[in-house]
């Protein structure tokens, strides 16, 4: 099973899963394509966007084990 961590980075996940782009999109993350968002991890775009990092990986986690099913 797919999981990540804060320390993920966000171009790691969208190949892990890029079905996880409406989560990330849903806390105002747009631009995902472009290379300062890719090269950001998990944490520091939940930071950036005013999310809790630890709630941010839980919801992905859970998005991610759904889809491997």
């Amino acid at each position: 099973m797919a999981q990540v961590t804060k320390d993920t980075m966000i171009g790691d996940l969208l190949h892990i899963d890029a079905g996880v782009a409406p989560i990330l999109m849903g806390i105002g993350m747009h631009c995902l394509g472009c290379p300062s968002s890719q090269g950001e991890t998990i944490e520091e775009a939940a930071y950036v966007h005013g999310i809790d990092p630890a709630a941010l990986v839980e919801e992905i986690n859970k998005f991610l084990a759904r889809n491997e099913k």
